[in-house]
């Protein structure tokens, strides 16, 4: 199958979760665990190279170093929802971060599948065994079963 006849999801950019992940018998709800995260804010328009694929960054956003060295881009507008600074790094200044607790759906993907982002033109390839996940505020991502199992609890 091409990349063009793979399913692709749509994040929306509008709050709430993606019908197509919620009304998915398949799905579970999950938290995210607190883990420690290393991040810059990009000064300049730049594109960075995930594992799923290259996503488009804008001045500002966070780029995020997880714990297993992958890196993934977190827009402005989302990133106070999804961590806190740890000392002594300060709030909007790069340095080490936690990622908060926050409950998002998810859905372990049978086939692979693409996911355009809010931007309209990131785009990410996930394969069989992603997990699909909804991050509840409008953005869909891909995650790798080895991360989700070290970065989630299922909660459902």
């Amino acid at each position: 199958m091409s990349p063009a006849e793979l399913p692709l999801f749509r994040s929306s950019g509008q709050r709430g979760y993606s019908s197509s992940i919620a009304d998915d018998p398949r799905h579970v709800a999950a938290r995210k665990l607190a883990r420690e995260i290393h991040v810059v804010f990009t000064p300049a328009a730049c594109t960075i190279q995930t594992p799923e694929g290259i996503v488009h960054a804008k001045p500002g956003d966070a780029i995020v170093t997880g714990i297993a060295g992958e890196r993934w881009r977190v827009s402005r507008a989302h990133f106070g929802d999804k961590y806190r600074a740890t000392p002594p790094t300060r709030e909007g200044e790069p340095g080490t971060y936690v990622s908060l607790r926050n409950r998002i759906l998810a859905v372990r993907m049978s086939e692979p599948f693409n996911v355009l982002l809010a931007d309209g033109q990131s785009r990410l390839s996930g394969h069989a065994g992603d997990w699909l996940v909804d991050y509840g505020d409008g953005s869909l991502g891909v995650v790798s079963d080895a991360i989700f199992a070290t970065t989630y609890e299922i909660v459902d």
